[in-house]
């Protein structure tokens, strides 16, 4: 998913050179990481992508193609959970190829704006990646179960509801962020005043995207995947049902005389 706290403020004024240069650009450049940012993302995912965005732009790769990147490695790891028997290798391998995904999709805006070209075509093309990954995972994930009959039926309710609460959850956060900015309101994004919430941060991990990456390494051991896989699906959607009501009363509240 996006990940603003990854964004630079503004292009810098003179372009880096080469790779050690990009990065020291970057780290000096670097946002601090949004309150609401939990673990994986904010201490690993965004590290990873600042490398990965000044490698992407020392070659001189363009936004698109880092998101391309992303969305190469990302669907092809999906593709692998329909198309392959359960195991410990495609546990591993869909895991790495999510991961790398993952980072790339951290690195497309940190490339966007260190070239000075960020824009809404960029946005709306990651925005779209993500909201077809989001919903496209757990329904592979249901192909192979069903297709190579590895699991009891009844499993199969638990990509189909992840499929529905994911999609739920990033269209409302979308759609939410857009309608906060329309009435003039601070972003969803946007830092709150004070140092990041390490608690917090940990709190959230089971609605981390790349805790979820990271959970398909016990892929093969199916009992145990099975039971994180459905925390993590309950987990999202009870902060799904709680969100929907925060959100809701907030859009209720906007454009109300103060």
């Amino acid at each position: 998913m996006p990940d603003p706290a990854d964004a630079l403020p503004t292009a810098p004024a003179a372009p880096p050179r080469g790779f050690r240069q990009t990065l020291a650009t970057l780290r000096a450049a670097q946002k601090p990481a949004a309150r609401s940012a939990p673990a994986y993302s904010r201490f690993v995912n965004r590290r990873i992508g600042r490398y990965l965005a000044a490698w992407a732009y020392s070659v001189g790769l363009g936004p698109n193609a880092v998101t391309a990147i992303s969305a190469l490695f990302t669907f092809a790891g999906i593709a692998l959970l329909a198309l392959v028997p359960p195991s410990w290798v495609l546990g591993i391998g869909v895991a790495l190829l999510l991961v790398i995904g993952y980072a790339f999709d951290s690195a497309d805006g940190q490339v966007a704006r260190l070239r000075g070209i960020a824009s809404p075509a960029g946005e709306w093309l990651d925005h779209v990646v993500d909201a077809v990954k989001v919903s496209a995972m757990p329904i592979a994930l249901a192909v192979g179960f069903y297709r190579f009959d590895v699991v009891e039926p009844v499993w199969l309710l638990v990509p189909l509801l992840s499929a529905i609460v994911s999609a739920v959850l990033f269209f409302a956060m979308i759609l939410t962020e857009q309608l906060r900015r329309q009435h003039g309101e601070a972003s969803l994004a946007a830092d709150a005043p004070g140092r990041p919430s390490w608690l917090r941060a940990v709190l959230v991990l089971p609605m981390d995207y790349g805790v979820l990456c990271l959970s398909f390494l016990l892929l093969g051991a199916l009992p145990a995947f099975l039971v994180v896989y459905t925390l993590i699906a309950l987990a999202t959607a009870a902060f799904l049902v709680l969100a929907l009501a925060k959100w809701f009363r907030e859009m209720k509240n906007l454009g109300s005389p103060r």
